[in-house]
């Protein structure tokens, strides 16, 4: 019998497809959000709970330079308690860092994405024959996207069988390693690859 060397990531990899190997297409749901974008809109809902107490159940969204860059905010007494902002595109990446680099970065929560429109508009998609994103195309996505139903994802049984049987447990050492980072500082040393934005 010949036996086989498997790497540690190749068991994660084996053990997530089959937690999800049984999904049919009415079991598929999706989170809070516009589009497919990232998690904003459920997570600023999840703090305004977790936070103040508050249950958000619109967000309106200000577009400030342009489009793909917007911003959320909740108030409570007058105050603004949370402020967070979705950057789509790289000229948005790049106002985000000089905002953080001149230290007038007003936001507790940024999602960024590094195509313009979000993830719906990436380079996968079909474009027109001028190189330009097909936005009847785009806008088909998004009508598709809405229509699927939405799910917080604890309630999702697939989630909860994901952190127990491959996480462990909701509060173990994997959840830890695997689902958490922290801040680090970094070392300003000068770079032939640093970036400057």
């Amino acid at each position: 019998m010949e036996q086989k060397n498997v790497s540690m990531k190749e068991v994660a990899e084996v053990a997530v497809d089959s937690l999800f190997g049984e999904i049919k297409e009415e079991d598929v749901v999706r989170h809070d959000g516009r589009r497919s974008d990232g998690y904003l809109e459920h997570i600023f809902k999840h703090a305004a709970k977790e936070l103040f107490d508050m249950d958000v159940k619109e967000i309106t969204y200000k577009t400030l330079k342009n489009k793909d860059f917007q911003e959320v905010s909740l108030e409570k007494d007058g105050e603004t308690v949370l402020r967070f902002a979705a950057a789509y595109g790289f000229r948005n990446i790049q106002n985000v860092v000089l905002k953080l680099k001149k230290g007038k970065f007003l936001y507790h929560f940024v999602e960024v994405l590094a195509c313009p429109g979000g993830c719906l508009n990436g380079k996968g998609q079909a474009q027109t024959e001028d190189g330009k994103p097909d936005k009847v195309l785009l806008s088909q996505m998004e009508e598709l996207y809405a229509a699927i139903p939405v799910r917080l994802p604890e309630t999702s049984m697939h989630v909860q069988k994901l952190y127990q049987d491959w996480l462990e447990g909701m509060d173990s050492k994997k959840v830890q390693e695997t689902l958490h980072t922290k801040y680090c500082a970094v070392n300003q040393t000068a770079s032939s690859m640093d970036i400057k934005w």
